[in-house]
């Protein structure tokens, strides 16, 4: 974990919140590959969960939303965590977190008067409160929200009377969520301020185990799909005592996470909601959020199925599992798909201006098609390729004194470093179907 850090502050992948300041405990931001790396991770769950499909459309609601809507919802009354406070220097723990206790009990002597001591267990509701209007009072006090989904629910009247979906269909949302955590840590595992990117899938009641299955397994494949190592995670199903009381079935992919003493740790929830969410909004609300089957003349509350994830954990994920090291280099073995840079162009020598100006005209056309492409003319190559190796590029496009005499450049493989002569005008092509 220290090493990936580090690399993604030496490399621009996280910065530190306010870190000319000090930093703010639990908000990271995204450097200039980092940026290119979310959007890619996002862009790849969009396409899979949303473009793909006919059956699920988009939504981006609201950070703020009326109080009522978390009224209904339960967050107000019971999104909270257990917390415990140090007698001694007032720090406050979530209470199941063991490890973390159990390191601070040893910065305290361990007899006289001073000899650490803990609070009672108390209940700490996560979620930041703010005000809507110039008035600081309590009629006008609202929260941010700690999650997308409920943006979804009390928009699921309006997506139905404004598309043309269908039960079996979805919702599906990316969008920031806060959360005021007693402990954050981990780097991007456990923060305050976060992306999330949810699916809410409505569903006969009836057919809810078949489509929870059916979602359990879309989203593993999806990170499979995208090289994430078989060895490294797995489904988990979630005991009865571990779920939400509404919950009527809770599986996370778990990941193998370098930090956790048991190895494997979430990474993704996917959750049979039930009914539970749409009744609450149509009790508080008083809007009928039943949905009438035209085509078996029956109405129902739907139940929700709901794949969740945070981008963050997400990213964190996909670089752990990507980091390589060997051979005196590091390399980023990312998929291409999410890989910040798609190819670095590169002029054998910066000094010769005939190599400069054909490599810029390589760069310019390829960039015109793949957006993210790297040029560089800095240094010796050798110094280029662990450069690019480091942040992730998949190719190296090297324009050399042959390539003024054929049109052909030599691509350079990140994972393999094998190179191989490739004619100009197929580089678009061949970088594509890599």
């Amino acid at each position: 974990m220290e090493k990936i850090v580090a690399l993604c502050k030496r490399r621009g992948f996280v910065f530190q919140n306010s870190e000319i300041y000090g930093g703010l405990n639990g908000v990271w931001d995204l450097g200039p590959l980092g940026v290119l790396l979310a959007n890619n991770i996002k862009r790849e769950w969009w396409n899979s969960v949303v473009l793909s499909r006919d059956d699920v459309v988009g939504l981006d609601s609201s950070i703020l939303s009326h109080r009522r809507v978390w009224e209904a919802s339960g967050h107000i009354a019971s999104f909270t965590d257990p917390l415990i406070e140090c007698k001694i220097c007032h720090e406050r723990f979530k209470a199941d977190l063991k490890k973390e206790i159990e390191e601070h009990a040893k910065t305290h002597p361990s007899t006289g008067s001073r000899q650490v001591a803990w609070t009672d267990v108390k209940k700490f509701n996560l979620m930041f409160k703010t005000f809507v209007g110039p008035l600081d009072n309590e009629e006008n006090k609202t929260y941010l929200r700690p999650e997308t989904a409920q943006g979804i629910f009390i928009n699921f009247e309006n997506v139905l009377s404004t598309t043309r979906v269908k039960i079996p269909f979805g919702i599906a949302q990316i969008g920031k969520g806060f959360r005021n955590e007693i402990t954050t840590g981990n780097f991007l595992f456990r923060v305050r301020e976060f992306e999330m990117m949810e699916l809410e899938y409505f569903v006969e009641p009836d057919t809810s185990k078949k489509w929870f299955d059916y979602w359990r397994q879309e989203r593993l494949k999806w990170y499979l799909d995208l090289g994430i190592k078989k060895e490294n995670i797995k489904l988990v199903d979630l005991p009865k005592e571990d779920i939400a009381h509404y919950s009527k079935g809770t599986t996370e992919i778990w990941y193998n996470w370098p930090f956790i003493a048991e190895d494997f740790g979430e990474l993704e929830g996917v959750a049979n909601r039930g009914d539970y969410d749409l009744k609450q909004q149509s009790k508080y609300s008083g809007r009928d959020l039943s949905y009438f089957d035209d085509d078996k003349k029956k109405r129902y509350v739907p139940y929700v199925i709901e794949p969740s994830v945070g981008v963050g954990r997400m990213m964190l994920a996909f670089l752990i599992d990507a980091y390589s090291e060997g051979g005196n280099r590091v390399v980023l073995k990312l998929h291409p798909k999410l890989s910040p840079i798609k190819a670095a162009v590169f002029p054998l020598l910066a000094n010769k201006m005939d190599l400069v100006k054909l490599a810029r005209n390589i760069y310019d056309n390829l960039k015109s098609e793949f957006g993210s492409i790297a040029f560089d003319d800095r240094g010796n190559i050798g110094k280029r390729y662990f450069y690019q190796d480091e942040i992730g590029t998949p190719y190296c496009v090297t324009v050399d004194f042959q390539s003024l005499e054929d049109q052909t450049v030599t691509v350079r493989d990140r994972d393999t470093m094998k190179q191989e002569r490739v004619r100009i005008d197929k580089l678009s092509s061949f970088i594509r179907q890599e």
